[in-house]
């Protein structure tokens, strides 16, 4: 009988998902011809299928994130697919979509020097709206950015019509609002547990309708569907959000990192508080990952690091507890991962970082 090595995809569009268990050894390393964590699984053999949005246009800080779903499949060949939780998550298969089109890719650089071109002149005090030219470029951007947003809603619809789980990569933290406005038409009620150092809740941040910074403020303005948003280890934000969040008190949970530690100093734990932050979320629930609200010492190249933040096995076991209450997962997306540069030592460590997130969302997803 044919043995795969882990990765080698030889004749598996001929064989059925059982054969291709059968004859794979999950214990060998990835081969150049595997799909993600070197697993021998196209879309059609797959429960899961991760969308790869390598988009970033509005950031206004360090930048990279559109290489994160690149780094994170090249990271993921050296995961391990022996899982502590989902110990058999892999035989369920996970493949990642790289169809973003090369149209959209095209769109997205002209965007992003549009948006690095405002963004410089309204740190120099001007009013972008005095500008014709500045004010075009602006509409260009935000109809470029709205552009994405369908590609996305489009192409999650694709796979979920397939029967598949879906998840998304970014990119920046923009990309998922698309795919939660489409859960939004296929869920009366849901939740949105939101990890991340930054609240989101900013009104066209800088002017561009779909910033990252903005995210949030979106997904309230346009998915009523939501219910409940529980955002987990913020620790940097303005007044603005902070009163719109307090405003949207019955809709709006924030645990600031800062009274999660007091809270834990006190005498809490966090499981009592993981606890309690799922019990505030609806039946059905979808997972929205903004790398940067773990500890940056382990996303260290993301744009905008914040000290203090969540620890790896901390965002683990809320997500476990998450998966225990029973709630429906209903999708996730996973922002922000950014390579570094090599020469300083550290340039694959986001995309190790990442491509185990990845993996632990998959399987509380699917597993």
């Amino acid at each position: 009988m044919f043995t795969f090595v882990k990765g080698n995809q030889f004749s598996v569009l001929l064989m059925t998902k059982e054969e291709i268990i059968d004859q794979f050894n999950p214990n060998a390393a990835a081969t150049a011809d595997a799909g993600i964590y070197g697993l021998p699984f196209g879309a059609e053999h797959s429960d899961v299928v991760v969308v790869a949005v390598p988009w970033e246009v509005t950031v206004s800080s360090g930048s990279g994130t559109a290489e994160g779903p690149a780094a994170i499949n090249e990271a993921s060949m050296q995961v391990d697919l022996y899982n502590h939780d989902y110990p058999e998550l892999w035989k369920k298969g996970i493949h990642l979509d790289l169809s973003f089109p090369q149209e959209l890719q095209n769109k997205m650089m002209k965007a992003k020097d549009f948006a690095q071109e405002i963004i410089f002149a309204i740190e120099e005090g001007e009013n972008i709206s005095d500008n014709a030219v500045l004010s075009k470029k602006l509409n260009e951007v935000n109809d470029s950015c709205n552009q994405m947003n369908l590609w996305v809603k489009q192409q999650s619809e694709l796979w979920l019509a397939k029967g598949k789980k879906a998840g998304l990569v970014g990119g920046d933290h923009s990309i998922p609002l698309g795919y939660i406005q489409l859960q939004g038409e296929k869920h009366s009620d849901f939740g949105i547990l939101h990890i991340d150092a930054h609240m989101d809740l900013r009104n066209a941040y800088e002017g561009f309708t779909y910033s990252h910074a903005s995210i949030f403020y979106n997904v309230l303005q346009t998915v009523p569907q939501v219910s409940s948003l529980v955002q987990v280890g913020i620790r940097d934000y303005c007044l603005q959000e902070k009163e719109y969040a307090g405003n949207q008190e019955a809709r709006v949970s924030v645990y600031f990192d800062r009274e999660i530690r007091k809270r834990i100093y006190s005498g809490e734990n966090w499981n009592q508080l993981c606890l309690e932050m799922v019990e505030r979320l609806p039946a059905k629930v979808y997972i929205s990952v903004d790398i940067d609200g773990l500890d940056p010492k382990l996303c260290p190249n993301t744009g905008t690091p914040v000290p203090g933040g969540l620890e790896y096995e901390e965002l683990v076991h809320l997500l476990n507890v998450l998966k225990q209450s029973g709630k429906e997962i209903i999708g996730f997306d996973l922002c922000e991962v950014a390579p570094g540069d090599d020469s300083a030592g550290n340039g694959d460590w986001d995309g190790n970082v990442g491509a185990r997130i990845l993996y632990q969302l998959c399987g509380t997803l699917a597993g």
